[in-house]
């Protein structure tokens, strides 16, 4: 399980931002100013850092200076958005730059993108008999191997990394089939009818009334 450190002064985005972190099953610690950081890195084992620019006591970029030696991947989230604050952000050794105000599925999005590229982290999950490879792409169902297309495991992937977060159809279509897929949004009621199936998650699958699908996970009940 990653342990995320989120450096936030606004208290609001700073719990908004930890509450979905522990939903989807991480770990996280909480600083509201650039000067707690180096003695809890010092304390704690981080896997990635979520920084703002804008910090009490001592900014971002400043911070980052001090720190990158650490390898510790960064993600900058930030109102500071114009192109020469990006372009330091990066030169300071960012992975990401993500610009207030954000949509959480995003921010959700680019942290597994960097996680994927920087900590061997979730290469699995079991759940109820069901273990799926993610590296692999491999799913299986009490040790017997359980054939998906490859549409069907993009939603499956989908679902893991957003786990108790009630994303609706089309939000499912622009993430596991992309922006340019212009299909009808039964399309995924199809596909999740599938998946339930395969998998025998129909508790676990839970359709979300109105709007589309959620993964039920108890934090206790994730194995990667």
């Amino acid at each position: 399980m990653t342990k995320i450190l989120v450096v936030e002064d606004e208290k609001p985005i700073n719990d908004l931002i930890t509450m979905n972190l522990k939903l989807v099953g991480h770990e996280y610690v909480k600083a509201y100013n650039g000067a707690e950081v180096l003695p809890l890195l010092e304390q704690e084992k981080i896997d990635l850092i979520l920084l703002d620019v804008m910090l009490p006591e001592l900014d971002g970029f400043e911070l980052m200076k001090r720190i990158r030696g650490m390898n510790i991947p960064v993600i900058f989230i930030t109102a500071k958005d114009s192109l020469a604050d990006r372009i330091t952000g990066f030169e300071l050794g960012a992975e990401d730059y993500l610009i207030k105000p954000f949509e959480i599925l995003e921010l959700l999005a680019r942290i597994n993108v960097v996680l994927r590229r920087n900590v061997k982290e979730e290469s699995g999950f079991v759940l109820d008999g069901a273990q799926i490879r993610l590296a692999q792409r491999q799913v299986y169902r009490d040790n017997s191997i359980v054939e998906l297309t490859a549409q069907e495991f993009e939603l499956l992937e989908v679902l893991i990394q957003n786990r108790n977060i009630a994303l609706s159809r089309e939000k499912l279509l622009e993430l596991a089939w992309g922006f340019e897929y212009e299909g009808e949004t039964r399309t995924v009621d199809v596909h999740i009818r599938q998946l339930r199936k395969k998998l025998g998650w129909e508790e676990r699958i839970k359709t979300v009334y109105k709007l589309g699908y959620r993964l039920e996970v108890a934090a206790d009940e994730i194995l990667a």
